[in-house]
C-alpha cells in the first residue's frame, strides 16, 4: 500500500503537466482528463521501478493515448475506464464536466489555436504540440507517432505552417532535391561555408553507422553550423545519385561503391543526412546515376 500511495504522489506531481499536453492534443477537457487516467492505469500496471525517466515516460505514454483517441474518436468509449486489478486514480484528477474548467482551459490555449488544431491530422497535430509548445525533440516525438525523427520533423512542419495560415509546400520533386544537392555539394567542395549554411536546416542532423565513424564520420552532428563544419572543403568525390528513390550522394572511387549520403529535403532546405558505409547494407540500396540530366540504373 505504502508503494502504491508513492506511486500516486510521484504521478500527482505531473498530473497538470500531463492534462495540459493532453488537452492540447484534444482540445477537450474531459477526453484530456480520459487520456490522464489512462496513463495512469497503464502506469499501474508497467514496472514503475524499472522507469529511469518517470516524467518522460508519462509524456510518451499520454502522447500515445491521445493518438489512439483523435484516430478513433467515432468509437470511443464515453465511460471511463474500470479495472478491479489497477490501483486507484489520485484525486484531483479535475472536473471533467465543469463548464467553467474547459473555458479556463481554452482560454490559456487560445480558442483560434484549438479550431486550427482540429484541422490538422492526428499525427501532425501530436508532433506540433509535442515540439513547438512543450519542446520535446523530434528523437523522442518520433516513437510516438511511429514516425523517424525526420518524418516526425516534417509532420511538425506541415502542421506548423498550417497553423500559421501559410500555403502548403508541395513535396520537393527528384529535381528540386537535384538542385539542393548539387548546391550543397559544391559549397562543400569549395570549402564555401556560407553556402553550405545556405541550403542546411537550421536543425539538420547528421547521422552515421559504426562503418562510416570508423572512417571518420562522427557518429551524430546537429545543427547547421556544425554540420556545415564537418563537411566544409569536403566531398571532393562525392557526386548526386538516386539513393532508394530519392536523391542523395554517393562516393564510389575508382569505381567501387564506398559510401552512401541518405539526404533528405523539405522547403528547399536539408534537414537530414545519414552516412552509410557497412558493407553489408551498400548493396542491398538501390542506386541510379543522373547522365546529362537524365537518370540511369547502376
Amino acid at each position: 500500500m505504502d508503494e502504491q500511495i508513492f506511486l500516486a504522489e510521484r504521478f500527482q506531481a505531473h498530473r497538470s503537466h500531463l492534462r495540459g499536453i493532453a488537452y492540447r492534443m484534444l482540445g477537450s477537457l474531459s477526453e484530456a482528463e480520459d487520456a490522464v487516467q489512462e496513463t495512469w492505469l497503464r502506469l499501474g500496471r508497467s514496472e514503475a521501478d524499472g522507469i529511469a525517466n518517470l516524467g518522460g515516460w508519462l509524456t510518451t505514454v499520454v502522447g500515445r493515448v491521445c493518438l489512439d483517441m483523435l484516430r478513433s474518436r467515432k468509437s470511443r468509449r464515453e465511460d471511463s475506464l474500470d479495472d478491479d486489478d489497477a490501483p486507484e486514480p489520485p484525486a484531483d484528477l479535475g472536473s471533467p464536466g465543469n463548464p467553467e474548467s474547459e473555458a479556463s482551459m481554452a482560454d490559456s490555449v487560445g480558442v483560434a489555436l484549438l479550431v486550427v488544431l482540429e484541422m490538422l491530422a492526428p499525427a501532425e497535430r501530436i508532433a506540433f504540440v509535442l515540439h513547438d509548445m512543450f519542446d520535446l525533440s523530434f528523437d523522442e516525438i518520433a516513437p510516438i507517432v511511429g514516425r523517424s525523427p525526420t518524418a516526425a520533423r516534417q509532420l511538425a512542419s506541415r502542421a506548423r505552417r498550417r497553423v500559421q495560415g501559410r500555403p502548403a509546400v508541395p513535396e520537393p520533386t527528384l529535381a528540386g532535391q537535384r538542385s539542393v544537392i548539387e548546391a550543397f555539394l559544391a559549397a562543400s567542395r569549395g570549402g564555401d561555408l556560407s553556402g553550405l549554411l545556405a541550403v542546411l536546416d537550421p536543425d539538420v542532423v547528421f547521422r552515421a553507422d559504426a562503418a562510416a565513424m570508423r572512417v571518420g564520420a562522427q557518429s551524430e552532428v546537429r545543427g547547421a553550423a556544425a554540420v556545415a563544419k564537418a563537411f566544409v572543403g569536403r566531398a571532393q568525390g562525392a557526386r548526386a545519385a538516386l539513393v532508394d528513390g530519392t536523391v542523395g550522394v554517393v562516393v564510389a572511387p575508382r569505381g567501387r561503391l564506398f559510401l552512401v549520403l541518405r539526404v533528405t529535403v523539405a522547403e528547399g532546405r536539408i534537414v537530414a543526412i545519414d552516412a552509410i558505409a557497412d558493407p553489408g547494407r551498400l548493396p542491398k540500396i538501390a542506386l541510379a546515376a543522373f547522365v546529362d540530366g537524365t537518370v540511369g540504373p547502376r
